[in-house]
């Protein structure tokens, strides 16, 4: 093996004249290209001793002034800042609880606001309904029997307008014209049918309407007569069935095939006491009425009419048509009467709301499992778009024994029973003028 530590090797490079220290070719005046990589660029070479000279005034950067140094503290109460300079921490966790206290207060001032400002109306609205709710007076008018149409789509409510003196004194019997008549009878009979998809309608059903009793003992006859309570018979249990809102129910179920939801019933008392609460409702007669039997003397044209006046404008049956007549005026009025009632000047002034409901409440009769919230219902229903007919009339002829009486037209009047058992918008070519 050659000795490297000899010069004289010949596997010596020339470029070694010692062992460690290499050295590069080239001319020794001269940077070879590996010190020109390397070398310190002249403006980062300094001179030992050279004087460092100032820049001019102009060129010196303003000088901030500091902030006064804080006093110092113990290291246990020392505060030390966080990248905010919004919240700070001495080690105890004073100031967070300091501002936990103030959020609480004010959270706890805004729901004191929030409780006197909204909560005592909602609590006297709630107190307010109850009371209301209780003073609805309540019947059996939805009994379940034997054959009765199952639930179907869309709501259905029986509306009826008795003739019950109940409530009026002698004198106010005598300044509406109502009579002495003992009992109750049908002075009105609507369904309101509010589809599943499409405008409410109320349906008049003539209260002469020729079909079969629902009362034991009784064959076809007046519709009306199923609600009067006089006319009693005896069931095949040996009980006695007398006329009355169950039985009225039952006898139209059978009579169309329609299932009834709500029941809800207003005396002649309660019909004026609720047209007197909202001030009276506009009614635009064609032609001067004059009927001594219902106290009714008026012009033609439109004209408010206070609660006297309606009643008899409703009750009339001194007309062409008579009973047909008074189908239509008493749709004109029911229309009339929801749209003041439902309307917002009605409905959020107190002075006209409060009276409406306490004489509504004092007078309506609804079926047992019928609340406020029901009456609500179906004001708010009939509030717009409400379309009125009546079931389609086929023949009008007088009978024996039971006087003028009024048959169904079976196509047109299954037509429309069709559609509301079916939950569907009635169609025009069933609907009856």
């Amino acid at each position: 093996m050659a000795d490297r530590r000899n010069g004289d090797d010949p596997g010596r490079t020339g470029e070694h004249d010692r062992q460690g220290v290499f050295r590069r070719g080239g001319a020794p005046d001269r940077p070879d290209e590996f010190e020109k990589l390397y070398r310190p660029r002249e403006s980062e070479q300094r001179v030992v001793g050279e004087t460092r000279r100032l820049p001019p005034a102009e060129d010196v950067p303003p000088v901030r002034p500091r902030r006064p140094q804080r006093p110092q503290q113990s290291p246990r109460s020392q505060r030390r800042s966080t990248h905010s300079a919004g919240r700070v921490y001495d080690g105890r966790g004073i100031e967070r609880r300091r501002k936990e206290r103030r959020r609480r207060l004010a959270t706890t001032i805004t729901v004191t606001v929030l409780v006197l400002v909204l909560g005592v109306p909602l609590v006297f609205a709630g107190g307010f309904y109850l009371y209301a709710n209780s003073r609805l007076e309540r019947v059996e008018a939805l009994l379940d029997y034997e054959g009765r149409p199952d639930e179907q789509p869309g709501t259905t409510y029986m509306i009826v307008g008795s003739d019950s003196r109940q409530g009026l004194d002698e004198e106010q019997m005598r300044e509406l014209a109502t009579g002495y008549a003992e009992g109750r009878r049908t002075d009105t009979i609507m369904v309101l049918y509010i589809p599943d998809d499409g405008d409410p309608t109320i349906v008049s059903v003539p209260r002469d309407s020729y079909v079969p009793l629902a009362v034991p003992g009784y064959a076809d006859n007046k519709i009306n007569t199923a609600f009067a309570d006089a006319v009693c018979g005896t069931n095949d249990a040996g009980e006695e069935v007398c006329g009355g809102p169950a039985p009225l129910v039952e006898t139209f179920e059978r009579a169309s095939g329609v299932h009834i939801d709500h029941y809800v019933e207003i005396g002649m008392g309660g019909f004026v006491d609720i047209v007197d609460a909202v001030g009276g409702v506009e009614l635009c007669p064609e032609e001067a009425m004059v009927d001594p039997k219902a106290g009714l003397d008026i012009e033609a044209g439109c004209q408010m009419m206070d609660g006297g006046t309606a009643l008899g404008y409703v009750r009339t049956r001194a007309t062409p048509r008579a009973d047909l007549d008074r189908i239509a005026r008493q749709r004109e009025f029911f229309s009339a009467l929801v749209q003041t009632a439902s309307a917002p000047s009605t409905l959020f002034n107190p002075f006209e709301s409060v009276p409406l409901v306490l004489a509504g409440t004092d007078t309506f009769m609804v079926d047992e499992g019928d609340d406020l919230r029901h009456l609500a219902s179906m004001l708010l229903a009939m509030r717009g778009g409400t379309q009125t007919t009546a079931i389609p009339v086929g023949q009008t002829p007088t009978l024996d024994g039971v006087g003028s009486v009024v048959i169904w037209d079976e196509a047109r009047s299954e037509e429309m029973f069709g559609a509301m058992r079916a939950g569907e918008p009635i169609p025009e070519s069933a609907f009856q003028d």
